[in-house]
């Protein structure tokens, strides 16, 4: 084997200093700041789940069942004042349509109104199949005024088989009402609707 030359010599020496340049880094970049290098080679563990009580867990569910709880009683309270609001409008529906009977009792040949008053009839798939009509009633005066109107529901011969009443109270000059009349009889025989009276007072 041959003797290196000189110059082969000192680029080998060149090469070992850098070699135990990039050791002593190695080794540097393996210590923490504290120069402690056992804490970077520990190995994170999972947590105990043992030492856990459950407790939030069950805080939790018990808050959710609270939330739960008060919809619900808020929804049954709406629904309870529907039914209320709903009761309210029929029975004032039905006070009116009282009041509109008595005032036509009175009243000879068709009314002082009847240009104040058309019908339209409502599609019995909205109605569960019986036979109704919206009265709609316009105030053409220039002053307050209350209405009764009277609706016939005649057979196909042309005769009377049911009449209602509808009314609509203290309506201002230019206001409209759309109480419904509402036939209970059965839907055979085809029945027709009628305006006969239509009173204002």
């Amino acid at each position: 084997m041959s003797t290196p030359s000189p110059h082969g010599r000192s680029r080998i020496a060149a090469l070992a200093v850098a070699l135990a340049a990039v050791s002593t880094l190695a080794l540097a970049a393996c210590g923490d700041d504290s120069g402690d290098s056992s804490s970077s080679s520990a190995t994170p563990t999972a947590p105990d789940t043992a030492s856990f009580s459950g407790n939030a867990a069950s805080a939790l569910a018990s808050v959710e069942a609270s939330v739960r709880a008060k919809a619900s009683e808020r929804a049954a309270s709406a629904s309870a004042a529907a039914s209320s609001f709903e009761a309210s409008v029929s029975a004032e529906t039905e006070r009116a349509n009282e009041a509109a009977r008595t005032e036509l009792a009175k009243v000879d040949g068709q009314g002082n109104a009847m240009s104040e008053v058309t019908m339209t009839g409502k599609p019995r798939s909205t109605t569960g199949g019986l036979l109704a009509v919206v009265v709609t009633i316009t105030n053409k005066t220039d002053r307050t005024a209350s209405y009764a109107v009277q609706v016939d529901f005649l057979d196909s011969s042309g005769k009377t088989v049911e009449t209602r009443y509808v009314g609509a109270e203290d309506l201002k000059p230019g206001e409209k009402a759309q109480p419904l009349a509402v036939s209970r009889k059965p839907a055979e025989p085809v029945l027709t609707p009628k305006l006969a009276k239509a009173q204002r007072y």
